[in-house]
Order: structure tokens, then C-alpha cells, then sequence
């Protein structure tokens, strides 16, 4: 987009705008960052999103009007259809067609870190913890050698699963060994994300304080939560988790 202005909205810990601005960074394109408060949301976040969620991509062009692009996965294949960089998609139909199918599959699996991070009691950690798990274990019988899911090539596939691993990397380790147990192909393909530039440039610095911090109190009344100095023993007094899924998509 060598003559537009590309700006991400966003919210620092969403993991759906990692995806979208994995995808902005291995494409090359450049783009400024506006995040907001989803507690408040300002008006005029809210006359460029019809639902109220990031990210949204605004694209500026002297001659056009302004467009707005909301869901990420709308974003990201937007990007992948109109700029140039690495393909993000195989050239055959059909395996495109069963990527999709998997990144259908990644956003469920974030739907379920994301309950079990919010699980209020110890029977519900547990099940969501076994949720997760099983659906890590399928992702261990499609995955090859790697690197990557497509083998030496990034693409679409470990952008949207990339900022689900980033969860585990910022927990207790004993949680997350014991998630990731026995899985290593899953946990080669989780750390060769993880030093992936793309992946560490999609979110700032202080990313990992901000999500602790998250987990520890938001601006919700008092819930039970697992908290990251007690996973391992399940459950605490503490604050929700306040990055409510419906705002975030």
C-alpha cells in the first residue's frame, strides 16, 4: 500500500489483533497503531466498527475514501489477497481450502485458553484444562515436521495460532509444561513461533506485565480466577480477566 495510510485499532492484549498485525508485518506493509479502552469506547471508535470489536484496519487514500475493515480474519485475507511479501496460503485450492478449516479450528482453541484462564472454580479449570488439551493433541497428529505448519514456510496457520501459544509462554511454567506434556511437536512449533520477529513485533514490550496484570485485577467486581502465580493450585481470590470475548473477534 505504497500510497495509503494503514492504521491498526486495536487493544494491547487482543489476541485477534496479533493476528492481523502478524499478518501487516511479514507482508511488509507499514502502519500505526491506535489501541483503545474497551471498557469506554470512544465515539469515534464506535462510528468506525458497526460491532464494537477490534481490530479494525483503517485505510487512507488521497483520491478515495476511507475504508474500514473489521473481523480479523477479514483483515488478514485482505492483506493476503492484495500485497505482496511471503504467501501467507498454498497455491492449491483445496489446501487452502483445509488451512481455513484449521484456522476455524485455532479460533475455537482460543475460545478455550480463553475460558480456561477465566474459569471461576477448580472443576471448571480442570475441564476447561482438558479441553484445551485434547484439542492440542489433534493439532499433534496433523503437524509435521515443521518449522512451521506448512513445513519451512510461514503462514496463515501460525499467525492465528501464534498469539494462543503466547499465552503459555507468560504463565507458571508447571502450567504450561503440563499442558504442553508429551506434545513436541506442538511445543516445537509453539517456540519456533515464539521467536518468530512477526509474532514478538505484534505486540508491545510490556506485553506479558500487562497481561498479568490483567489476570491479577481488571475493572470487574471481585471473581474467582486462575492467577498466574497459582495455576498450579488452581484458584484465588482476584479480579476478572477483562478482555470480554465479544470485543475482541
Amino acid at each position: 500500500m505504497p500510497d495509503a495510510k494503514v492504521t491498526l485499532i486495536s487493544h494491547p492484549l487482543c489476541p485477534f489483533v496479533q493476528r492481523a498485525a502478524i499478518v501487516l508485518l511479514e507482508k511488509g506493509v507499514s502502519f500505526d497503531r491506535i489501541d483503545v479502552n474497551l471498557a469506554a469506547k470512544p465515539d469515534w471508535f464506535l462510528a468506525l466498527s458497526p460491532t464494537g470489536k477490534v481490530p479494525l484496519l483503517k485505510i487512507s487514500q488521497a483520491d478515495r475514501q476511507d475504508a474500514v475493515l473489521f473481523e480479523s480474519m477479514v483483515i488478514c485475507e485482505y492483506l493476503e489477497e492484495t500485497q505482496s511479501g511471503g504467501r501467507l496460503y498454498p497455491d492449491d485450492a483445496l489446501a487452502r481450502a483445509r488451512q481455513r478449516r484449521l484456522i476455524e479450528f485455532g479460533t475455537a482453541t482460543l475460545t478455550g485458553a480463553w475460558q480456561f484462564l477465566n474459569a471461576t472454580d477448580r472443576q471448571t479449570a480442570d475441564a476447561k484444562q482438558a479441553a484445551f488439551r485434547d484439542r492440542l493433541l489433534r493439532l499433534e497428529a496433523v503437524l509435521t515436521e515443521g518449522p512451521y505448519f506448512n513445513g519451512d514456510a510461514f503462514g496463515m496457520v501460525d499467525a492465528v495460532f501464534a498469539p494462543i501459544f503466547h499465552y503459555f509462554d507468560i504463565l507458571d511454567p508447571a502450567v504450561s509444561q503440563a499442558i504442553f506434556e508429551n506434545l513436541p511437536r506442538v511445543t516445537a512449533w509453539r517456540s519456533t513461533l515464539a521467536e518468530r520477529p512477526s509474532v514478538i513485533a505484534a505486540v508491545a514490550g510490556d506485553y506479558a506485565e500487562r497481561f498479568q496484570h490483567h489476570l491479577r485485577s481488571a475493572s470487574g467486581a471481585p471473581r474467582r480466577l486462575i492467577t498466574v502465580e497459582k495455576l498450579r493450585k488452581t484458584c484465588s481470590s482476584t479480579r476478572r480477566f477483562h478482555i470480554p470475548a465479544p470485543v475482541c473477534r
